[in-house]
C-alpha cells in the first residue's frame, strides 16, 4: 500500500529522530505477553530455525508455558506508568528532544507499541524528508540493531516515495557512552561502596550467531575494557558475563547466573553488577538481575548482589545521545 507523501516542510524542514528500543508488553497478564512474545519470537532475526517447525513449537509448546511465568516477573516491575522499559525510554527521548530543538525525536519499539511503522506513519503526516535511526542497543547484533532496520526497511519498502535515512549501527566504542557509564558506576560506589568485583552482564546470544561474524560479544567485551580502563580497575577486579539465555543450544559464556553461584560458593562476600548493554532498566536488568540473580547468589553462600542501575533518562545519558545524533546530522541539508 502506497503511503502519502509530504514535502517536509509542514514539519518545518526539520530532521526526524528514531530512538528504538526492543519493546514491551501492554500489560503485565498471560494475554499480553503472549502477544508481545508471539511478535518478537516471530523475528526471525531472533529465532532463525524452520518456519514450520518453530510456529509449531512456539505456538503450542513456548507460549502456552512462558507467558504466564513471564507475566508475574513483568508484575514485579511493572508502575503506576507501566513497564519501566517504557516509561523510561520516553523520559530519555523527552530529555533528548529539549536538546535537540532543531530535530523532531520520537520514541518507537520493534515489538509492541509505540510501533516503528506508526510513528514513521506520524513523522510523515507532518513532513518527513529526512530520518535518523538510532536503535538503543550501544553493541550491534543482527538480532537487535539488524532487525529494528528490518522493520524501518519494510515499512518504507510500501511507500511510494521514502525519506534519505541514516542508520547508527552501534555507539559501544563512543565518547561520550563510555564516559557517561563509568561516571554512573563512580557516583553509585561513592554513594554505596565497591564489591569485591565488579560484572558486566550482557543480554546473551546463541554461540553459532557470533561464530556466523556477529560482532556482538565482541563490541561487548571492548566496551567493558575501555570502561574498566576509565575507573581504573586491575584486570581481576572485573569480569564480562552473559544473560538471559533461553533454549538448549550454547549461547555466549560464561553465563551471569553460573559465574554468580561459583563466585559465591568460593567466598566472594558481595559483587557489583553493572548492565552497560541495556539504555534503560527494564526486566531483565530489575527483575533478572535484581531479584532472581540476587536471591541466587545468596542462596549460595554471597551476602549482596549489589546492582548499579541503568543510565535510563539521567542527564549523562542525553547529554551524549543528543551529541551522537548532531553528529549524525551534522551536514545533512534537506
Amino acid at each position: 500500500m502506497s503511503h502519502a507523501f509530504f514535502d517536509g516542510q509542514a514539519g518545518g524542514g526539520k530532521p526526524a529522530v528514531l530512538l528504538v528500543n526492543l519493546g514491551t508488553p501492554d500489560a503485565p497478564t498471560a494475554s499480553a505477553v503472549r502477544r508481545y512474545l508471539a511478535e518478537f519470537l516471530h523475528d526471525y532475526r531472533v529465532v532463525d530455525l524452520t518456519r514450520w517447525l518453530w510456529c509449531a513449537i512456539l505456538h503450542f509448546v513456548i507460549l502456552p508455558l512462558r507467558s504466564p511465568r513471564v507475566a508475574k516477573n513483568y508484575a514485579r516491575v511493572w508502575g503506576e506508568g507501566g513497564s519501566p522499559l517504557l516509561t523510561l525510554s520516553q523520559g530519555l527521548v523527552d530529555a533528548v528532544q529539549q536538546q535537540l530543538p532543531e530535530a523532531r525525536v520520537r520514541l518507537a519499539m520493534r515489538y509492541g507499541k509505540p510501533s516503528v511503522p506508526d510513528v514513521l506513519r506520524q513523522l510523515a503526516a507532518d513532513g518527513l524528508d529526512r530520518v535518523l535511526v538510532v536503535p538503543l542497543y550501544p553493541q550491534y547484533s543482527a538480532s537487535t540493531s539488524g532487525s529494528v532496520f528490518d522493520a524501518v526497511a519494510k515499512t518504507f519498502s510500501r511507500w511510494r516515495r521514502v525519506p534519505s535515512l541514516r542508520f547508527v549501527a552501534d555507539y559501544h566504542l563512543d565518547p561520550g557512552w563510555l564516559d557517561a557509564i563509568a561516571d554512573s558506576i563512580r557516583r553509585d560506589r561513592a554513594e554505596h561502596g565497591s564489591g569485591e568485583l565488579l560484572l558486566f552482564s550482557f543480554h546473551g546470544l546463541p554461540e553459532r550467531f557470533a561464530r556466523a561474524g556477529d560482532p556482538y560479544p565482541d563490541q561487548c567485551r571492548a566496551g567493558a575494557q575501555a570502561i574498566a580502563e576509565r575507573l581504573g580497575l586491575s584486570a581481576d577486579a572485573w569480569r564480562v558475563t552473559f544473560q538471559s539465555r533461553f533454549g538448549r543450544e550454547p549461547w555466549l559464556q560464561p553465563y551471569t547466573d553460573a559465574t554468580l553461584v561459583e563466585l559465591a560458593t568460593s567466598g566472594m562476600r558481595r559483587v557489583d553488577v553493572v548492565c552497560p548493554g541495556f539504555a534503560v532498566d527494564c526486566i531483565e536488568t530489575i527483575d533478572e538481575i535484581g531479584h532472581e540473580n540476587a536471591e541466587l547468589f545468596v542462596a549460595n553462600g554471597g551476602e549482596t548482589l549489589h546492582y548499579i542501575p541503568c543510565l535510563n533518562a539521567s542527564a549523562g545519558h542525553a547529554n551524549m545521545m543528543a551529541a551522537l545524533v548532531r553528529r549524525h546530522l551534522d551536514g545533512w541539508s534537506a
